[in-house]
């Protein structure tokens, strides 16, 4: 119970990532790097205290074993927020929260976890849910193609990222593996950032606000400090495809923030496609010990 309290925590700071970048005006790969860069520096203090209680651990080990999930999140959080700014919000909210489509399957080739067939039913309710809430307005058509396409790749990157920490955590403990993993991140995204201008996506030197500022400090202390680190920590503790269902409240979360921050009315299927969502969690975490099935 008290881990699920604490990935509950966890998933509502994730939801308050798009407020904080919708109330920001800052280049998608500048936000990206700051984001985990000031993370990573913020934590890094815990870092250190880690690193010197276990003697076997060294930075360079830390550093290797956040290689692959560093440049997965950094790709994630790049494609993610160009792809919020090139398609109808209806759209990416639904592609983006396909996770635990995706997820089965890159659990079970990483760590051949099987889902249990509750875990199967509670994902088609989650699902129905989010299809529920965004499947009248979706939209396909070539001028939002490359939005959705970009969608769909940051949702897939995200899943293998959640795969990867449930996989290569160490018993080490948390920030052992996160702060590194927040410092290849950002350093991932600075080497994508001169890319960016040449290509005229990005503008580190624009000029920037006290409210653009305040924004940035925000999307790294909740979403990224507390949020993406609850979930890594969650990914190690409970079964993984909980994880990701319980991840969809993230657009219930948000739709009552927007609401109440930006003035943003949320569709009318809002209330019941929460509850398909509240509905598939349930199933999926209140069980009892059982069998995985055979569904991949």
């Amino acid at each position: 119970m008290l881990n699920m309290v604490i990935l509950l925590f966890g998933v509502f700071c994730c939801s308050t990532a798009v407020i904080f970048i919708k109330m920001g005006s800052v280049d998608t790969v500048v936000l990206a790097a700051l984001r985990v860069l000031l993370a990573a520096t913020i934590l890094s203090p815990l870092f250190v205290r880690d690193l010197r209680r276990q003697p076997g651990m060294t930075l360079g080990r830390c550093l290797r074993r956040a290689l692959v999930p560093g440049a997965l999140l950094s790709i994630h959080f790049i494609s993610w927020i160009a792809a919020s700014r090139m398609t109808p919000a209806a759209n990416a909210s639904l592609i983006v929260n396909l996770v635990p489509v995706a997820l089965p399957l890159m659990l079970f080739l990483l760590l051949r976890e099987r889902l249990t067939r509750r875990e199967v039913y509670g994902t088609f309710l989650a699902i129905g849910g989010m299809v529920l809430l965004t499947g009248a307005d979706f939209q396909m058509n070539r001028e939002y193609f490359l939005g959705d396409m970009l969608c769909l790749g940051s949702m897939l990157f995200f899943a293998l990222y959640l795969a990867w920490a449930r996989r290569h955590q160490g018993p080490d403990g948390l920030w052992l593996y996160v702060v590194p993993l927040y410092a290849v991140a950002g350093a991932v995204s600075l080497t994508i950032l001169p890319v960016a201008v040449a290509l005229g996506l990005a503008d580190p030197f624009k000029a920037t606000s006290w409210n653009d500022l305040l924004m940035v400090i925000g999307l790294t202390v909740v979403p990224t400090v507390f949020g993406h680190s609850i979930l890594n920590v969650s990914m190690k503790r409970m079964r993984g495809q909980v994880v990701s269902i319980v991840n969809m409240a993230q657009f219930v979360f948000a739709a009552i923030l927007a609401y109440f921050l930006l003035g943003e009315r949320p569709e009318p299927t809002f209330i019941p496609a929460s509850l398909l969502v509240v509905m598939g969690a349930v199933t999926a975490i209140v069980v009892p010990r059982e069998s995985p099935s055979k569904t991949q």
